[in-house]
């Protein structure tokens, strides 16, 4: 008779009892009830070395503990802990547009001045064609041109009243290697 595939058996060695899955269940269970134990001894063991005893807020109650829950307590703590102000668009653009002047007056180049009009320009278009929130907008998108005609007027003024009570620049004298490519003390 040919020995066919159901006819081999394949010899296993026996295990060892402390590798069958009940008794590593049961080692995982043993384990389990006694980790707070072990949890508990390193506390102390901290506790000890004095681990716990420049945290911030000991010897101090527990703030709004007892109070009923707010499933939205972490927004919170984050919105003022962060400082973050969460206004609607209305009054958002509002505010930016009674701050925009300032904001432009620290800006030094056209280019800078028109971009920031033009982003401000683009919010309150978003706003409006948007879905209202809060109050009314009442910000109007600004004249890019007059917004930086008025900026370089004010910019003017500014530096004419510093250079006025300044000291006059004294300009370096210019030494040949600030030369401009092409235009060194050999090719004059």
């Amino acid at each position: 008779m040919s020995e066919g595939p159901s006819d081999h058996v394949e010899e296993r060695e026996p295990r060892s009892p402390a590798s069958t899955p009940a008794s590593s269940r049961a080692a995982a269970r043993a384990r389990i009830e006694q980790q707070h134990t072990w949890v508990d001894l390193q506390v102390q063991q901290a506790i000890a070395r004095g681990d716990f005893d420049d945290l911030p807020g000991a010897g101090k109650p527990i703030p709004d503990l007892g109070e009923t829950h707010d499933p939205n307590w972490w927004v919170k703590k984050l919105i003022e802990r962060e400082h973050v102000v969460v206004l609607p668009a209305s009054i958002q653009l509002r505010k930016e547009d009674a701050d925009l002047d300032d904001r432009l007056d620290g800006l030094t180049r056209e280019a800078e001045v028109r971009r920031e009009v033009d982003d401000f320009n683009q919010r309150v278009i978003a706003a409006r064609y948007g879905l209202p929130e809060g109050p009314p907008l009442v910000t109007m998108p600004r004249d890019v041109d007059a917004t930086v005609a008025a900026w370089a007027d004010r910019r003017r003024t500014r530096l004419a009243s510093r250079d006025r009570g300044a000291t006059p620049r004294v300009v370096p004298r210019r030494r040949w290697w600030w030369a401009p490519r092409g235009d060194s003390p050999g090719t004059r």
